[in-house]
C-alpha cells in the first residue's frame, strides 16, 4: 500500500477544510452563505464553486476599489496576523495553488531548477500594481468604484477552480465567454504547464498573496532555525531544496514555501521549526 506523505495528507485537508461543498461542481453553483464573509488563508477563489469562505486578496482588492469599506479592518488584521504566526507555511501547507502545482510537478516530465534569481521579484510588482495601485486609482464612470484587477485578469486559482468548472456545468455561462476568460485560460493553461517542470512556478514568480507571507517570513512566529552544533555542512538539505536555496545559511529566505524537504533532508536534525534551545540560530540568514 502506498505511503501519502503526511504533508500531502495536511494539504488535502485544508483543501477540503476550505472546499467542502464539492457538489456544488456539479451544479454550476457558488455558494453565498454567511461563511463567506470570513476569508481563508490561502489563495482560494470566492468564486469556487465547493468554497465556504473568501479569498484574503479578493477581499482586500473589494476595500481598496471602494466597494466593501466594513472589510478595511478585518482583512488588513487577518493578513497581517496570519504572516506574522505562519509566514509562508501556509503556502507549503494550506494553499490550494500549491496543492495543486505540488501535484502537477509529482508527473513524470524532465525537471528545470532555475533559481528565478530576478523573476522572483515579478510577484512584488503584481501585489503593487494589480492588488493595490489599480483597484485604488481606476475607477469607473457610471459606479465611482475600483475593479478586483489581480481577480479580473490574472488568478489562476479564480480561473481553474472557479471558472472553468462553472463553464463546465453552466450553459447559459459558455454562452457569456469572452476575451477576458480566452486570456485568463491561457494565462493559467501557461502556469500550469510551467508548475510540471518548475517547482513552485506560480509561487515563486506571480502570487501576491505569497509576497505578502514572504514578508513575515523572517520574523513568523512559525519559522525555521538550523542547529550548528548538529549541522554537518553535508549539503544534503541544498540537494534537497527545490527552490535552490541554502537552508543553514537563509532559512527563513522570504522564497522558502515551507514544503520540509529539507529539513527531511538532514540526517542530523539540525534542520527544524520553532525551536527553543538557544543554540538553534538563523546564521547569517541572506537572501540570495
Amino acid at each position: 500500500m502506498m505511503k501519502i506523505p503526511k504533508r500531502l495528507l495536511a494539504q488535502l485537508f485544508f483543501f477540503l477544510l476550505q472546499n467542502p461543498l464539492l457538489k456544488n461542481f456539479f451544479d454550476g453553483v457558488i455558494y453565498q452563505g454567511g461563511l463567506k464573509r470570513v476569508c481563508t488563508p490561502g489563495l482560494n477563489c470566492y468564486s469556487c464553486p465547493a468554497a465556504v469562505a473568501s479569498c484574503p486578496l479578493g477581499a482586500l482588492q473589494l476595500f481598496l476599489a471602494g466597494a466593501r469599506h466594513s472589510l478595511s479592518l478585518f482583512v488588513t488584521g487577518f493578513l497581517l496576523t496570519v504572516g506574522i504566526v505562519f509566514g509562508r507555511l501556509i503556502c507549503g501547507f494550506v494553499c490550494p495553488m500549491g496543492l495543486l502545482q505540488d501535484l502537477l510537478y509529482k508527473i513524470k516530465t524532465p525537471k528545470l531548477k532555475p533559481r528565478l534569481l530576478r523573476v522572483r521579484y515579478i510577484k512584488y510588482a503584481v501585489l503593487a500594481l494589480f492588488v493595490f495601485i489599480l483597484p485604488l486609482t481606476v475607477r469607473s464612470e457610471l459606479s465611482g468604484l475600483g475593479s478586483p484587477w489581480f481577480c479580473e485578469y490574472i488568478c489562476p486559482s479564480g480561473t481553474i477552480f472557479g471558472a472553468w468548472p462553472l463553464m463546465a456545468a453552466n450553459s447559459f455561462l459558455r454562452g457569456l465567454i469572452g476575451a477576458r476568460f480566452v486570456l485568463k485560460t491561457a494565462l493559467a493553461a501557461g502556469i500550469i504547464l510551467a508548475s510540471i517542470v518548475i517547482f513552485r512556478f506560480f509561487c515563486r514568480v506571480l502570487c501576491p498573496l505569497g509576497a505578502i507571507y514572504a514578508l513575515f517570513n523572517r520574523i513568523a512566529f512559525i519559522r525555521m532555525r538550523c542547529d550548528e552544533e548538529k549541522c554537518v555542512s553535508c549539503g544534503k538539505c541544498r540537494e534537497a531544496c527545490r527552490v535552490r536555496l541554502d537552508p543553514p545559511a537563509q532559512p527563513n529566505s522570504p522564497e522558502c514555501v515551507r514544503c520540509g524537504d529539507c529539513v527531511r533532508a538532514c540526517g542530523m536534525k539540525a534542520l527544524g521549526y520553532l525551536h527553543s534551545n538557544p543554540r538553534f540560530s538563523q546564521r547569517a540568514d541572506h537572501s540570495r
